[in-house]
């Protein structure tokens, strides 16, 4: 005979197994629903096939860092293993790689693209260059949301914003719907600065022109980005950081003033959150229109597994790259608040960005 004490654990050893094996049938079940939409097993979908992350900036930059050091780990996470290749197309600022993905690139789930988040803000303004919805896309995440600033190189005397209202400071750009362009025409407008935009510069020829002294400074970098990509800027204190956007000044710039504290007006602290949303999407990740709901879902899930990876996060460690990740269904979200803007306060952001004027 057994006591009431090894009934009780026998019966909860009982609901424990059954609580197993429910969650196991459901695990299977999930698996054998994602088989079953395409005909044949998870594995199956990528095994023995070719990811071709297409990388919208220059070799060098912060986006490419995030995204080669991704494609080292992504795979392991995807089922069947496929092999990602790399490929920079940094034309037009990144816009003819995100053209490219919306138009041309293959539906078939062997294309990541990797794409600058001011992109996704263009067809917002009425950019006609921007042949893309960012609705249609199929978003997979991003690895860190990203906080920019603006600075001046350590010999000039422009060391504050309110010194940057006082006289001409040159910083470079990449083209005009990037954030280096759109975030000093913010600054002269709303506060009265003096930034003059000087652009056609690469990511890379940006910093080196700095470096070379042909301008001041930049304005709307990426402040993750030049951690990783010159982070002797940051050790050697070669750079002065005149403002940060965001909501809350990050961590290790805890003195440096915010934009949206200094913008006084209730509208215009609005059109500055709008025009800073594309900053909460970090550095995009997308899939083109169409393709296959269950591999963006598994690329999805392989995306969010392998930001939780040690090998992952040490490299990144390595790396200083940041990793504060935003899933592809938030992203999703984000787009659609956006683009669901009054069209009143969207033309006051055109107006600030300089859309208008294209």
């Amino acid at each position: 005979m057994f006591s009431s004490k090894h009934r009780d654990a026998g019966a909860w050893l009982g609901h424990a197994v059954a609580a197993f094996s429910a969650a196991l049938a459901g695990l299977l079940s999930g698996t054998l629903t994602l088989g079953k939409a395409t005909g044949q097993p998870l594995d199956a979908l990528y095994g023995g096939k070719q990811i071709r992350m297409v990388i919208a900036s220059g070799a060098g930059g912060g986006y490419d860092a995030y995204a080669r050091i991704l494609s080292l780990h992504l795979s392991r996470h995807i089922p069947g293993n496929p092999g990602i290749i790399d490929q920079n197309m940094p034309s037009a600022a990144g816009m003819q790689a995100t053209n490219w993905a919306y138009t041309v690139a293959p539906r078939d789930g062997t294309v990541i693209l990797a794409t600058y988040n001011s992109l996704l803000a263009e067809p917002l303004y009425g950019n006609p260059a921007a042949r893309y919805d960012p609705l249609k896309f199929e978003t997979v995440g991003s690895i860190s949301r990203q906080q920019n600033i603006c600075a001046t190189w350590h010999t000039s005397p422009v060391k504050t914003l309110d010194q940057a209202k006082t006289r001409e400071v040159i910083v470079t750009a990449t083209g005009a719907a990037s954030d280096s362009a759109i975030m000093p025409k913010i600054l002269n407008t709303v506060l009265g600065t003096k930034f003059k935009i000087v652009m056609g510069y690469s990511t890379t020829e940006q910093r080196l022109a700095v470096e070379r002294g042909e301008a001041d400074g930049v304005c709307g970098l990426s402040w993750s980005t030049l951690k990783a990509s010159n982070p002797d800027w940051v050790r050697r204190d070669r750079i002065n950081v005149l403002v940060q956007t965001g909501k809350t000044p990050q961590a290790d710039l805890p003195d440096v003033p915010v934009l949206i504290d200094r913008v006084a007006g209730p509208e215009d602290k609005q059109v500055i959150e709008l025009l800073s949303f594309p900053q909460e999407l970090g550095r995009p990740f997308l899939m083109p229109p169409d393709t296959p709901k269950v591999m963006v879902s598994a690329i999805r899930r392989a995306f969010d597994e392998t930001l939780r990876d040690p090998l992952f996060l040490a490299d990144a460690e390595k790396a200083l790259l940041e990793v504060n990740p935003v899933t592809g269904e938030a992203m999703e979200q984000a787009l659609k608040d956006a683009y669901a803007t009054p069209k009143e306060l969207i033309r006051r952001a055109a107006e600030f960005n300089g859309s208008l004027a294209r």
